[in-house]
């Protein structure tokens, strides 16, 4: 039996890798279990054998996982075809190489073993150098396959991490960026780096007039509650017109339109955003009204111009965002708005390309600029988005038959000066004073108001106002404050 495999010199050069690899060999003629297994330690082949087709079985079924089968036909009780069936329910083929070898040379046999899931099928006796040259491709195709499989598997485990991953950034980022942002965040994770670029983009930027006043009069809920219900409109509507949330403080939203990504109505659709956040405060206001909460009113300011726009933050904190000069001037002209009222500068009024409702042209002169500029209060824009707010009507100010007394401060910033100046409110309506005094405050100041009823006794502490551009005042010493915040409760009696 030992001519079963031909001896070579050359077999250990064939197989070079064959530390580690364990066969089971399974035949019945011990002289060929013998030798067969005797020629594969000499390559360094752990080998366990088996002497009938049950026990190899019985064997595989406690675990043991070789490398690679040889696996003898013709055997008593379960043969060799049967035996690699069962093997092949536990295993694939790419998991688990069987070599058949037998002495029959039926083509029959050979059909019926490839059939079974045998991947190779040798005659006897068999060429040693034959014999480790299919065993080696068989290991190296089971390897390549193993490989695949656990790449595969490392695939499928970043590929979940990602979704979970992709899921959480989806959920948290899609809250304040738009979904343009949030997709070129997932496609190109390089656009996490921090770092920016100049760009001319367009800046919203939107305040509730009084709002730090209407919460210090309610519980922190209720506070919550109203400026959520806020924010979830306008938020819909900003996305809706594709713009880009930059900040969200407190009652106050900075949006960009034009990053990161460019469009040549990003002008325009910023208006248009602007139109609709207003008119969609009447809705916002009847969900407060059902729950006796206070009315609220929005100003809202537009500038375009160059800034820096890109991550900004640090390694492990940084957001997505605008900073610059053109910046600050939005913010300066949010400032000189009115609740209701939208002002855009001379630098969006021409980058919009689309027909514009102007109901007024003021000049100003913001903190910073050497020079006033021109902006424009916008009530309406005509073309691809058309959206117009209601005409105002003229709210009338009843005249009073004795003036009641104020004391005033300008507000500089978010406080109110220290200087206080007395005056009298000759008429009135629910939404605007006509006051009397020695000091004039500049157009489109803030102020706030100290009240007294008609017997000189204190009435309210804290009402707020804006001045309004003062080409509604006709008299002198005279000017008109648009009430901004009044305390919920005061009846004032005129």
């Amino acid at each position: 039996m030992l001519d079963l495999i031909e001896q070579s010199p050359d077999v250990q050069e064939q197989i070079s890798s064959s530390n580690g690899i364990h066969a089971l060999v399974v035949d019945d003629e011990p002289i060929s279990l013998e030798v067969v297994s005797q020629q594969l330690k000499l390559q360094n082949i752990k080998v366990t054998k088996s002497n009938n087709g049950d026990d190899a079985l019985n064997i595989i079924h406690k675990g043991f996982h070789p490398d690679v089968v040889l696996l003898d036909v013709v055997m008593p009780g379960k043969n060799g075809i049967e035996v690699c069936k069962e093997i092949r329910k536990l295993y694939s083929s790419n998991e688990l190489p069987i070599i058949m070898l037998t002495g029959q040379e039926q083509v029959s046999d050979i059909v019926k073993g490839l059939e079974a899931g045998a991947n190779d099928y040798l005659t006897k006796p068999v060429s040693n150098n034959e014999l480790i040259a299919r065993l080696r491709t068989h290991l190296h195709i089971a390897n390549l396959s193993k490989s695949l499989k656990q790449a595969n598997e490392r695939v499928e485990k970043q590929k979940r991490e990602l979704e979970i991953r992709n899921v959480f950034i989806k959920k948290t980022f899609g809250r304040y960026l738009s979904d343009d942002i949030v997709e070129s965040i997932l496609e190109t994770p390089e656009g996490l780096k921090l770092g920016g670029e100049k760009r001319n983009v367009t800046i919203l930027m939107s305040d509730l007039r009084g709002f730090t006043s209407i919460g210090e009069g309610l519980q922190a809920e209720e506070v919550l509650f109203i400026l959520n219900n806020y924010l979830e409109k306008m938020t819909d509507i900003i996305f809706k017109y594709e713009g880009t949330i930059d900040e969200i403080i407190g009652d106050a939203i900075l949006v960009i339109f034009g990053a990161p990504f460019t469009k040549s109505d990003d002008a325009c659709r910023a208006i248009a955003c602007a139109l609709e956040m207003q008119i969609a405060m009447d809705e916002v206001n009847a969900n407060n009204k059902k729950m006796n909460y206070p009315e609220l009113s929005m100003g809202i300011g537009i500038n375009t111009g160059e800034v820096i726009v890109g991550n900004i933050g640090s390694s492990r904190r940084a957001k997505y965002g605008v900073i610059g000069s053109n910046v600050n001037l939005t913010s300066r002209i949010e400032s000189y708005t009115l609740g209701g009222q939208i002002l855009i500068s001379e630098q969006t009024k021409n980058e919009c390309k689309e027909k514009l409702r102007i109901d007024k042209k003021l000049n100003v002169s913001p903190k910073g600029l050497k020079e006033s500029i021109t902006i424009y209060e916008i009530g309406g824009i005509i073309g691809d988005c058309d959206i117009c707010l209601p005409s105002k009507t003229n709210i009338s100010c009843k005249p009073l038959s004795k003036p009641l007394k104020i004391i005033f401060s300008v507000i500089e910033g978010k406080d109110a000066g220290d200087t206080e100046y007395e005056g009298k409110i000759i008429a009135m309506s629910n939404q605007k004073y006509i006051v009397s005094s020695s000091f004039i405050p500049a157009p489109l100041s803030n102020v706030k108001m100290i009240l007294f009823d008609q017997n000189d006794v204190k009435i309210c502490s804290e009402i707020y106002g804006k001045l309004d551009d003062g080409s509604t005042s006709t008299e002198i010493y005279t000017f008109i404050a648009n009430i901004t915040y009044m305390p919920p409760g005061i009846d004032i009696k005129y």
